[in-house]
């Protein structure tokens, strides 16, 4: 088992981050760019699956962190459900959603492992 020092550690935030880069790549080509509601809410999901993943590291308890897992999971949630507004309205073709939505599922599986083996190592 790895030993995880650090928020860097763990391969949910390293997932996290990853659908954070595709999703500002996507962001910024064509109408979505100009789209600043659209946009800005997908921009803001996706950092926030990250950032609570990081912010629940430092908590002083497992209860504690895992709550905020579980915030970071329905944020990568949002993101799926943005996905299908982008695509419904043209500003994604159905590759791009496949891969972004696959990145967002595979980080919400990952955050959801994460969430499951804290609860499982709380006495």
């Amino acid at each position: 088992m790895v030993l995880i020092k650090k928020f860097e550690d763990i391969a949910a935030w390293q997932e996290a981050r990853k659908l954070v880069s595709n999703i500002y790549k996507l962001t910024t080509i064509g109408a979505f760019a100009k789209d600043y509601g659209l946009r800005d809410q997908l921009q803001r999901a996706s950092v926030s699956a990250m950032t609570n993943i990081a912010e629940g590291f430092d908590c002083e308890s497992k209860l504690e962190f895992a709550r905020f897992l579980g915030i970071a999971r329905r944020s990568a949630v949002e993101v799926q459900s943005l996905l299908y507004a982008a695509l419904d309205v043209g500003y994604i073709d159905q590759e791009s959603f496949r891969i972004e939505y696959q990145q967002a599922e595979k980080t919400k599986a990952l955050i959801g492992g994460h969430k499951h083996s804290l609860k499982a190592k709380t006495p």
